[in-house]
């Protein structure tokens, strides 16, 4: 009998207890990922690279400080890679989002029945954030994969700042009740 595969939550605990096993099965489950989202934000291989050892190394060294009430590990882990991202865009002085095709191009190193999951999970988040008013969805595509601060989106979309907060805040309280429906 084959052995199961430790759940998300149990990998943060051995994490937090210093077991670097758990560390390199998280990478292994969700490196890929994290790099495309690092990469879809700074648009740059060598960068996205960068953003995620650090984001890894920076979930080694804070692991006791997850908190499973404030959301899942994975979606914990790809926080930590989008704030580095975003940090990394902010230090540089002109934006330049990649498209998404070119970090989709990289060679495959995942199984088929992981990156089918992968994908229905994508899909699932694709149709919540699609149910979402325009303007809330616009914010958050914004933020999340073209890596705008809410004061760049305030300028960038001509609303206050405390809109673009707003948008934000209810848009994703949206999404999370949508995504418990349909589990």
């Amino acid at each position: 009998m084959a052995e199961l595969e430790p759940s998300d939550h149990a990998l943060m605990s051995a994490l937090a207890s210093r077991e670097l096993g758990a560390l390199a099965t998280l990478y292994d489950r969700y490196g890929r990922l994290a790099y495309s989202l690092a990469y879809r934000i700074l648009g740059e291989s060598e960068g996205a690279e960068d953003v995620v050892q650090d984001a890894f190394l920076s979930a080694w060294r804070g692991a006791a400080s997850y908190r499973p009430d404030r959301g899942n590990p994975r979606s914990w882990l790809l926080s930590i890679v989008h704030h580095r991202a975003v940090d990394i865009l902010r230090r540089k002085t002109t934006f330049r989002p990649a498209p998404l095709e070119a970090a989709e191009l990289q060679p495959a190193n995942e199984d088929t029945a992981a990156s089918a999951e992968r994908n229905v999970e994508d899909r699932t988040v694709r149709e919540a954030l699609d149910a979402l008013p325009q303007a809330q969805r616009r914010t958050i595509e914004l933020a999340y994969f073209g890596g705008y601060t809410h004061v760049e989106l305030s300028e960038l979309m001509g609303v206050p700042l405390g809109t673009v907060k707003g948008r934000m805040r209810i848009g994703l309280q949206k999404m999370r009740r949508s995504l418990e429906h349909m589990r």
